[in-house]
Formats: structure tokens, C-alpha cells, sequence
């Protein structure tokens, strides 16, 4: 079979499209015809050697944590999926990806695939969904009547973040630029910030305090300071690629997240999917042959949003 792999750490450079041997399964596990993997970030991270320490990966190392597929094998001591059905999931972050004609798959990490969407498409679902549930509703613990700030709502979790903390019964302030701003209204948000400038002293926003402050943008501590400033007290603070610091005066709490698989809660994911409430958004579908320039499009901050690489292309 094919299969996207990389020997050493690198730029996109390292990243082949060979000829690998197709994979069994063993115990607990499935093989999985791929129909469709994304891109994430951590994907660019894991291969620059950047996240060496959190995820022990070996070589040679197949990326694309998302899948999408069908089951092609059940292993041994493997119960609850059947060959031909249609899956999708988060595969650990150490463990060779879907990039490929085929991959192996914890079974207990993947759920029935949504029907109203293609099935490559729903492996846009995964990683991003999960990390705005997780952050919205285990970290920061969004009620309904809440009021929320998402900062960079224009990506692929923002979106989702947008989607199921209206559902929830919050008001959604978010940021993003005007490219985003139709389909960020479509999805529910009350407000929409083009930019925060954090020149301002002290800074000021739109509907501010909020109950929780979501921060998807990297941002420097004097930043994200000031986006902790913004929570009203007792509130929360959770971002995706920066931690903030808590302050105790005024019992605003401080949490960094990071997605975790959870089959359970994709389940319940894919059926607001599949009841209209929840939409999967794709920029875009490639051939997996394109995965190098696809990582130089994300390295270089050109990727239109949530990209679907698709086998056999």
C-alpha cells in the first residue's frame, strides 16, 4: 500500500510518499480503509521534532491523526465493529497516522461515521471538535446564560467553539477577520470582533467581562494577560496554544487544553452532525501526494482552514 512517512525530524522536506507494507491488526485494534485524513497543526509539530518530549514517536512515522474510513480487518479479541462498516476517529498522537491507503486503529477509540456528510469529509471532525467540546464544557464548564469571548473563532475549532457554545445557550463573542465573518454568523455568534488590539490601556472589548475568555491564538504572556483581564470574576480562562496565569483575588481560574480521544463524545458529535445542528467545514480536499505543500501552506500561514487529504488521488 501507500503511505505518507517520515525517517527523521524536519521541515516538510522529509516527508515521502512510498510504497510501505499494509499493516494487520492485532488485539483491540482494526485496519481502516482510509477515505480521508486532515490536517492539523500538531501534525507540523510532531514532524519538526517540536513536541519530541509529549509524543514519543518512532521512525519511520506515518502522520494524520484524523481518519475516516471503512473497516477492512478486524483483529483478534476485537468486538463491536464488523468489516465494511464506516468509521471515523482520533488515533493516538505517538502511533502511526492515517495518511494511507490503510491504518490500524484502536477500536475502542472510533465511533460510527456521520451520514450526511462524505465520508472523507468527516475526518474533519476529530481533533477539532473534541478540543472545543472538551474546552467548552469539561474545562471551562460553559452554562447557558454565560457570556463567551472566542479569540481566532476563523479556524477550525472556533468554528465548532461557535457552533456548540450557542447551542448551549451562551453569548458568543468572537474574533476574526472579515473572510470568517459571514460563515462565523451562520454558525451562531452575537458579535464579531475583526481584531483585539492589545495596545490599548487597559484593553477594552466588546461586551467584556466574560465568563470565559477561549484563546485559539498564540499570544505572548503580556497578551494573554490581558485576555485574562477580560474574564469577569470567578470565570475561565482556557486556550489552546498559550496558559494562562490564574488570579486568585478575583477567583479566575486558568487552564490549557489538550484533546484527548474520547469515542463517547465524538458519538455525540457526529449525531448533532447528522441532525443538522452541527456543520463540518472543508476548505478544501487534496490528494494525500500533496501533503508536503500542504504542510508548507500551514508553516507559512496559507492554508484556507480545515484541509482533507484524500487517498489514492
Amino acid at each position: 500500500m501507500k503511505a505518507v512517512q517520515y525517517h527523521r525530524y524536519g521541515g516538510s522536506d522529509v516527508l515521502q510518499y512510498e510504497e510501505v507494507r499494509r499493516p494487520a491488526p492485532g488485539p483491540g485494534q482494526v485496519l481502516v480503509k482510509v477515505a480521508g485524513t486532515s490536517f492539523n497543526p500538531v501534525d507540523a509539530g510532531i514532524r519538526g521534532g517540536y513536541l519530541s518530549e509529549v509524543y514519543a514517536i518512532s521512525f519511520p512515522h506515518t502522520p494524520g491523526i484524523d481518519v475516516a474510513g471503512t473497516i477492512a480487518e478486524v483483529g483478534p479479541e476485537t468486538s463491536g465493529w464488523k468489516v465494511g462498516d464506516a468509521v471515523v476517529g482520533l488515533l493516538p498522537l505517538d502511533a502511526p497516522g492515517a495518511a494511507a491507503e490503510y491504518a490500524l486503529a484502536p477500536a475502542a477509540a472510533l465511533t460510527a461515521a456521520p451520514r450526511a456528510v462524505p465520508l472523507a469529509d468527516a475526518a474533519a471532525l476529530p481533533t477539532v471538535g473534541l478540543t472545543a467540546w472538551q474546552a467548552l464544557f469539561e474545562v471551562a464548564e460553559l452554562a447557558a446564560g454565560q457570556s463567551i469571548l472566542i479569540n481566532g473563532a476563523g479556524g477550525a475549532v472556533g468554528g465548532y467553539a461557535v457552533q456548540l457554545a450557542k447551542q448551549a445557550g451562551a453569548v458568543v463573542t468572537a474574533t476574526a477577520s472579515a473572510r470568517s465573518e459571514t460563515r462565523l454568523r451562520r454558525h451562531g455568534a452575537d458579535r464579531i470582533i475583526d481584531y483585539i488590539d492589545y495596545a490599548a490601556t487597559p484593553l477594552a472589548v466588546a461586551g467584556q467581562p466574560f465568563d470565559v475568555v477561549f484563546n485559539l491564538v498564540s499570544t505572548v504572556p503580556e497578551q494573554t494577560a490581558a485576555l485574562v483581564g477580560l474574564v469577569a470574576d470567578g470565570g475561565f480562562y482556557v486556550g489552546t496554544m498559550t496558559s494562562g496565569e490564574e488570579d486568585p483575588a478575583r477567583r479566575v481560574r486558568a487552564q490549557r487544553v489538550f484533546v484527548r480521544s474520547d469515542a463517547g463524545e465524538l458519538a455525540g458529535l457526529v449525531s448533532r452532525v447528522d441532525a443538522g445542528r452541527l456543520v463540518i467545514d472543508v476548505a478544501d480536499r487534496r490528494p494525500l501526494t500533496d501533503v508536503a505543500a500542504v504542510h508548507d501552506d500551514s508553516d507559512a500561514n496559507r492554508l484556507p482552514g480545515k484541509t482533507i487529504l484524500v487517498p489514492g488521488q
